[in-house]
C-alpha cells in the first residue's frame, strides 16, 4: 500500500548546469562581505574605531611635518635675535579697534626689571605687524639637497612671528620644535624596524624549533628584561663616545633603543608559531620539502601579520619616549642636533620654568604623538581580527 503510494510520485531531474549560489542567493552587501579579502576586513573594522582613525589622521599630519620641517617653520634652525631673548608667546589677531585687519600679530614692548633682571614684554598695540603667506623668508638647505627660502608663513617685515615665544638665545621654539620633530619621530621608525628584524627572526626560531634552543632564547629574553630599562638605557648611552658626529649619535641611540625592545615581539612570535607549526598546512610544505626559514617566512608568518603591525605599533611610542628621556638627561642626542628631548634639556631648571612656561611647549607634540599612537594601535589590534 505505502510502496503503490511512493511509486505514484513523479521523479524530475533538471538538465540544467550546476549553480552554486542557485541554493542561497546572497545579498549584494553579503556577497561583498563573503568575497572581500582579510585586508580589506581590517580596513572596514578600523574605519569604525572613529578614535583610531583620528589618530590616524593626526600621526600623518606629524609625519607631514616631518617632510616639509623646514617649509612650515617660520624661521630657520640656527636664526638667532638676541634682542629678543625669552620673548613670551604672540597672539595672533582678525581686528584692531573693532576693523578687520587680517592675521596679524603686535610688536613687543619690553623693560629690564632691576630687581631680578627678568625681561617683561608687553603688547605694543601701536605696532600692527600683518602675517606674510607663501612667501620669501630665512635660507636653508632642505633635507640637505638644496637651497631655498620659501615658508608658509612668515613675520612681516622687519617685524616678529614667536607664536609659542623664544628661547635663551632668541630663537623660535615653534620653529625649533618643527625641526624636533624629524628627528623624534623618524628614531621611532628606524627604531622599530630593527627591533622588528630581530623580534621576527629570534622569536620565529624560538617557535619553529623549539627544545633546546627555544629555552636557551627564553631564558636570554628573561635575563634582558630583568634589568631596569631607564638605568640600562642611561648606562648603555653613556658609554657612547663623545667624539662622535651627531650622525653617528643619532644612530647609536637607535640601536641601543632597538636592541632592548624585540623582547616582547620575540615572545609574541614565539607562541604564535608553537600553536601554528602543528597545523596540516606546516607539515604538508615540511613534507614537500620546504625549508624552515621558507615555511616560517612564507607560511606562518603572513598567518598572523596584522597582529605584528599593530604590535609594532604600539612599541614606536616607547622608543620616542626612551629618545625624549635619554636626552632630557643629557645622556642622548646633544646640540647642535634638535629633538624634543633636546629642547626640553633646557627646561630642566624649575626656576627658568617658573618664569617662562612656554620652554615646556615641546612636551605637548610628545603627548600628542604618544596618545595618537596608542589610540592608533588599539584600533589596529581590534581590526587585527576582522571576525570577531
Amino acid at each position: 500500500m505505502i510502496g503503490s503510494r511512493f511509486r505514484k510520485l513523479e521523479h524530475f531531474v533538471s538538465q540544467a548546469p550546476f549553480d552554486p549560489r542557485s541554493v542561497e542567493k546572497l545579498s549584494p552587501e553579503q556577497e561583498r562581505f563573503y568575497l572581500a579579502s582579510q585586508w580589506k576586513l581590517m580596513w572596514w573594522k578600523l574605519k569604525r574605531h572613529k578614535l583610531a582613525l583620528v589618530s590616524g589622521v593626526i600621526l600623518l599630519l606629524l609625519y607631514f611635518c616631518v617632510v616639509f620641517a623646514e617649509v612650515l617653520a617660520p624661521y630657520s634652525l640656527e636664526t638667532r635675535d638676541a634682542q629678543y631673548i625669552y620673548a613670551p608667546p604672540q597672539s595672533i589677531h582678525l581686528f584692531h579697534e573693532g576693523e578687520f585687519v587680517g592675521p596679524f600679530v603686535y610688536g613687543y614692548k619690553f623693560t629690564l626689571n632691576m630687581q631680578n633682571l627678568k625681561r617683561e614684554y608687553t603688547e605694543d598695540a601701536s605696532r600692527i605687524q600683518k602675517l606674510r603667506f607663501f612667501c620669501r623668508g630665512d635660507d636653508y638647505e632642505f633635507w640637505g639637497l638644496f637651497e631655498a627660502d620659501f615658508h608658509v608663513v612668515c613675520p612681516a617685515e622687519d617685524g616678529t612671528a614667536y607664536f609659542v615665544g623664544t628661547d635663551r638665545l632668541g630663537r623660535d621654539m615653534l620653529s625649533r620644535t618643527l625641526y624636533g620633530a624629524r628627528i623624534s619621530l623618524t628614531i621611532g621608525l628606524i627604531g622599530i624596524l630593527v627591533s622588528f628584524t630581530l623580534g621576527i627572526v629570534i622569536g620565529g626560531i624560538a617557535g619553529y624549533y623549539g627544545g633546546i634552543v627555544d629555552n636557551i632564547i627564553q631564558r636570554i629574553i628573561e635575563i634582558l628584561r630583568s634589568f631596569p630599562e631607564l638605568p640600562l638605557w642611561m648606562a648603555l648611552s653613556a658609554i657612547l663616545p663623545v667624539k662622535w658626529s651627531p650622525l653617528l649619535v643619532f644612530f647609536g641611540i637607535t640601536v641601543i633603543l632597538a636592541l632592548l625592545d624585540w623582547t616582547g615581539l620575540a615572545r609574541a612570535v614565539r607562541s604564535k608559531l608553537l600553536s601554528l607549526r602543528e597545523e596540516d598546512y606546516c607539515t604538508a610544505a615540511a613534507m614537500m620539502g620546504a625549508r624552515p626559514k621558507r615555511i616560517i617566512f612564507r607560511h606562518l608568518l603572513p598567518g598572523f601579520l596584522s597582529h605584528l603591525i599593530a604590535s609594532a605599533s604600539l612599541s614606536i611610542p616607547a622608543m620616542i619616549l626612551g629618545e625624549t628621556a635619554l636626552s632630557f638627561l643629557g645622556l642622548g642626542l646633544r646640540p647642535p642636533v634638535t629633538s624634543w628631548g633636546v629642547l626640553l634639556n633646557e627646561a630642566q631648571n624649575i626656576n627658568v620654568v617658573a618664569l617662562y612656561p612656554w620652554l615646556m611647549f615641546p612636551v605637548l607634540p610628545v603627548i600628542i604623538t604618544i596618545l595618537a599612537f596608542n589610540f592608533f594601535g588599539d584600533g589596529l589590534r581590534d581590526a587585527a581580527d576582522p571576525y570577531k
